[in-house]
């Protein structure tokens, strides 16, 4: 059975490109890591893969706000075909390809107007801001997956803990109506949530105030999904702080992380 080709896009400032190959690896796909510019050139092509990942970290330092620079990049320069990244990116998801951002990855993808493209047109709809705290949060959160979100990143997930290492992580929209069609189409994909589940509307359950709790988003395909915590940060039981005492609750409690499922589901999907 041939393998599911998964690209890993790193550079200027993106810092969680080996962790996130790392978890497609362990899904059971083959991930390559290869720098933007590649792209840009020409040299590496996303039609020659099926999974494209935006990882986490400080593109071009977060400079003009988080994601900003790196998809103004992605939207004008120009490719040797005469495309842009954007449009090759566009016409990889109406071909069938996955896309993942996560934190940085996350940003970039709406700032590129790539999610959730609500209209179709490819134009910035929402936007990830500063914190309500004002201050880089570190930590691990809750997040509940919405069951109307139809994702095949989202199945089989219900509850989950992640850590989030971000800035800008509040998601906000463009205007009312740009999240009523999110709310009816069920593209808040997860949610954070307190102990019992409930979605988090207050400081540190909710880290950055973002609206409607959102942790995670996807487009209207389910195809490409967005997500504010770190899902490869999460890939085994030990990376969890309180992995002991888990363990301890339940001695054959699964040694996989709770990030893990993210990357099999859409091998699966894709195998």
């Amino acid at each position: 059975m041939t393998s599911v080709k998964t690209l890993v896009i790193t550079g200027f400032g993106i810092n969680c490109q080996e962790e996130t190959a790392a978890a497609f690896t362990l899904a059971g796909a083959e991930a390559r890591v290869a720098h933007l510019n590649l792209l840009l050139r020409g040299e590496v092509r996303v039609h020659d893969f099926q999974v494209i990942a935006f990882p986490g970290g400080f593109s071009f330092g977060d400079d003009l706000t988080a994601g900003k620079a790196l998809s103004n990049k992605i939207r004008y320069r120009r490719l040797p075909s005469g495309t842009s990244l954007l449009e090759d990116l566009a016409d990889f998801v109406t071909s069938g390809g996955f896309i993942i951002g996560i934190c940085n990855g996350f940003q970039a993808l709406v700032k590129m107007g790539l999610l959730p493209n609500i209209s179709g047109q490819y134009v910035q709809e929402v936007t990830l801001t500063h914190n309500d705290s004002a201050r880089f949060e570190d930590r691990w959160v809750r997040c509940v997956a919405n069951k109307t979100n139809r994702s095949p990143f989202l199945r089989g997930i219900e509850h989950l803990q992640l850590p989030v290492r971000h800035g800008e992580g509040k998601l906000l929209v463009r205007d009312p109506e740009v999240g009523r069609h999110i709310l009816e189409n069920g593209l808040v994909a997860l949610r954070y949530c307190d102990a019992l589940g409930a979605p988090a509307t207050a400081y540190p359950e909710n880290p950055n105030g973002s609206w409607k709790q959102c942790a995670a988003l996807t487009d209207v395909t389910g195809r490409v999904l967005g997500i504010m915590p770190h899902p490869e940060a999460f890939l085994s039981l030990y990376n969890h702080p309180d992995w002991g005492a888990r363990k301890r609750v339940c001695n054959d409690i699964s040694e996989d992380g709770d990030g893990l499922a993210f990357f099999r589901n859409i091998v699966k999907e894709l195998s």
